[in-house]
């Protein structure tokens, strides 16, 4: 028997995983209302040495939530089918709603470099009375050069809170995706019917494409909000648009927009032209469009603006919109020269919601 184990570790070990990781994956009967998610855990070996576990439970109970769930991860070398590590540890969301879902982190107990797979087994969960939906969460911009910059809001509808987060999951663009890293945004206690603005600005893993946003307090929570990393910004082009900004006709950024209401989309650019251009002098077409948030999301605005560039230095753009329906919405901004070829890389995406 024993024999038998050590040859299906050897088989494991054919498969490719990332950072020469090799992975178990354990999911529990489908009868049950909790399991472990069908995406692959992410594995790797964080800066100290200790092996880290990344991925998502859900509840699919349509009626209760659950809480204390406890999830076990055996860690193992390449040659031994007996664990060396064993670790303990929940999920980042204290209460899973119904139908809803939690990431997960767990880390080896100790660093050690002989660690190559990991098997994950749900051991159990309680049923609970869960919490309210009484926190509203979504970003105003995301900016990715060196490190990925994130500033949003989280509104509180209700009671006061305490122990309030913010979390953000960053997954990758296989499919289904893996999660590769989570970032908390301590907040601490919000006041009833506060709005508070917080900022995260983290290096992130390459292969990150998007992130999940969402946020829980000692009695509330909120839901996900599937958010897209804009590509790199590069110093290569001729222009960077620096800064996107939402503001009504008086000049006063918003983060949340009446219906039916005109506000102005501004872009601040820098231009940097190249020594070998033989004029200072460029014309360009500055768009602006605006997509309802989904998971296909629709184009509800395209706006232009055609200028000319003239000199170096800081340029503002601006257009006008009139939101014309309620929800979550993100704007994109590009410039283009003349024959439609693009001058900057996209301008870093801002999220609005329209009531």
């Amino acid at each position: 028997m024993r024999k038998i184990i050590f040859n299906i570790f050897l088989i494991l070990l054919l498969i490719p995983f990332t950072q020469g990781f090799s992975q178990e994956y354990y999911d529990n009967a489908p009868t049950l209302s909790v399991a472990l998610s069908n995406e692959t855990p992410f594995v790797y070996q964080d800066a100290e040495g200790y092996t880290v576990v990344i991925g998502m439970v859900e509840n699919h109970d349509s009626l209760s939530a659950v809480d204390n769930v406890r999830i076990q991860v055996t860690f193992y070398d390449d040659i031994d089918p007996a664990p060396i590590d064993i670790s303990i540890g929940g999920t980042i969301l204290e209460s899973i709603p119904p139908n809803g879902k939690s990431p997960y982190s767990i880390r080896s107990t100790s660093p050690n470099s002989e660690i190559t797979q990991a098997s994950v087994t749900l051991l159990g969960f309680d049923s609970s009375e869960g919490k309210q939906k009484g926190l509203l969460v979504y970003p105003t911009d995301v900016f990715y050069d060196a490190s990925l910059r994130l500033s949003g809001v989280l509104e509180n509808g209700g009671a006061p809170n305490s122990n309030t987060n913010v979390y953000a999951v960053f997954y990758d663009s296989f499919e289904p995706p893996r999660y590769l890293q989570i970032s908390t945004i301590e907040l601490g206690n919000v006041a009833s019917n506060a709005e508070i603005s917080f900022e995260l600005d983290e290096n992130i893993d390459a292969r990150a494409v998007g992130f999940l946003l969402f946020a829980e307090s000692d009695v509330f929570y909120s839901d996900f909000v599937d958010v897209k990393i804009p590509p790199p910004q590069s110093l290569t082009k001729l222009v960077k648009i620096s800064d996107v900004s939402v503001k009504d006709t008086s000049g006063n950024k918003l983060s949340e927009i009446t219906l039916g209401s005109t506000v102005n989309i501004e872009s601040q650019t820098w231009v940097q032209f190249s020594l070998k251009q033989n004029s200072n002098e460029t014309p360009y077409t500055y768009y602006v469009q605006i997509k309802e948030s989904g998971e296909s999301p629709y184009v509800e605005f395209i706006g232009k603006y055609d200028g000319r560039f003239i000199g170096t230095g800081l340029q503002t753009q601006t257009i006008d919109w009139i939101p014309e329906k309620p929800g979550l919405f993100f704007i994109e901004t590009f410039v283009w020269d003349r024959n439609n070829i693009p001058i900057a890389e996209q301008g870093p995406f801002v999220l609005v919601i329209v009531k």
